[in-house]
């Protein structure tokens, strides 16, 4: 009988955790001209930067923000683009219409996933 209630406790613990590292599943892009930004006009934010889909965006509520962003997966034939490491962003533009979530700078998708992806599943928080 004991037995039991050990195993409840621990699956409690093991989504206390889940829910505290909640990612969002996403999609992810690239671009390579960064200035001028939505965010900041004419000046340059470093290289570590996204630009905010609309879904994101919120009339540029999210300027500024920075998200942890991994790969998950392709989202088109080619095999394998993810590297295994996660990024670091700040927000600093808007991609209206874009088809992803995040649009990275090439230096950031490239450190994340391989760019002749072009196009990657993501988590972001």
């Amino acid at each position: 009988m004991g037995m039991g209630n050990g195993v409840l406790v621990m699956a409690a613990i093991v989504a206390c955790l889940v829910s505290i590292a909640a990612a969002t599943p996403g999609i992810a892009t690239f671009y390579t001209s960064y200035v001028p930004s939505a965010c900041y006009g004419n000046k340059p934010q470093g290289v570590m930067i996204a630009a905010a889909g609309d879904s994101l965006w919120n009339n540029g509520a999210v300027c500024g923000k920075t998200f942890t962003v991994k790969c998950t997966g392709p989202r088109n034939p080619v095999p394998h683009p993810c590297t295994g490491k996660s990024i670091k962003v700040k927000v600093v533009d808007h991609c209206p219409g874009c088809p992803s979530t995040l649009d990275l700078s090439k230096e950031a998708f490239a450190q994340i996933a391989n760019p002749v992806a072009g196009i990657i599943n993501i988590d972001y928080s």
